[in-house]
């Protein structure tokens, strides 16, 4: 399928920065939503959501000057929704205000009725198979993503060298399997699994060429994903791969960008200072 792209010119933080949406091919993957995709703000959660994703695509957030780095950005949202904007697009604004490519990746998400965030609420015990059954599309989507940004990376201004990946919660799962599955031009450089959702995610054993990781996550996560988040840190350290940890005491889970006036808040700044060290 052609990639096709569109681009508009934007102005964050006094920083002139060119977007574009791209929308990445994808396999038949046996799944039927009967729900169009929709952007609303999820009084569940408190922040805009998307839901009922069919079509992967990326938005790019392209600096004026760009360092050469890039990160491709997952959202979480329980493989049901995407926390749009505080585990999305707020990322992306906040690192190409620091000169750094980020691009949003929407990825497939389980079909839902029109309120997916409802609906991972209602779906109880059934909420791991079906995030197991679309995780695979979506960590191909993610792997097309990687991929187009390295081929592209010349006209970018981007060093296909320096593409990272970081992922929230179900996007954290995405990132992590990817990272276990990819191969060739679909791998990340680095990657940054946050308040990591691996109960949908295979253990699986790592090689030398895995690369640095950045993990975060809180003590006090409610979904209790802070074991294995220091489990992925003793892989890395196990195979002697640079590997930083962030375990906050508290934090809780789903925050992103949120300001809750808590050192898991600088999170995001730890994560930049963390890429300027392995740069």
């Amino acid at each position: 399928m052609r990639i096709i792209i569109s681009s508009l010119i934007c102005l964050i933080s006094l920083q002139v920065c060119a977007q574009m949406i791209i929308k990445l091919p994808k396999t038949e993957d046996g799944h039927q939503w009967k729900t169009a995709e929709r952007e609303f703000f999820s009084e569940d959660w408190q922040n805009t959501v998307i839901t009922n994703v069919s079509q992967p695509e990326l938005q790019a957030f392209i600096p004026e000057n760009p360092t050469g780095m890039s990160v491709v950005i997952a959202p979480g949202g329980g493989m049901y929704a995407h926390s749009i904007e505080s585990e999305g697009r707020d990322v992306a604004r906040w690192l190409s205000n620091k000169g750094i490519a980020a691009f949003v990746l929407k990825y497939r998400l389980v079909p839902t009725g029109e309120d997916g965030v409802k609906d991972l609420g209602k779906d109880g015990i059934q909420v791991e198979a079906k995030a197991r059954k679309i995780l695979a599309f979506a960590v191909e989507d993610t792997m097309n993503a990687i991929k187009h940004i390295r081929t592209n990376s010349g006209e970018l201004g981007l060093d296909p060298d320096k593409i990272g990946l970081i992922g929230f919660s179900a996007g954290g799962a995405v990132t992590m399997e990817t990272r276990y599955k990819c191969d060739g031009d679909a791998c990340p450089n680095f990657v940054g699994p946050i308040y990591a959702w691996m109960n949908i995610v295979d253990p699986q054993e790592i090689t030398k060429d895995y690369g640095p990781i950045f993990i975060a996550c809180s003590t006090d996560d409610p979904l209790r994903l802070a074991p294995a988040s220091v489990d992925i840190y003793k892989q890395w350290l196990n195979a002697g791969l640079p590997a930083e940890l962030h375990m906050y005491a508290e934090g809780g889970h789903g925050y992103g960008m949120k300001k809750q006036d808590l050192p898991s808040d600088k999170w995001i700044e730890q994560f930049y200072e963390w890429m300027l060290l392995i740069d």
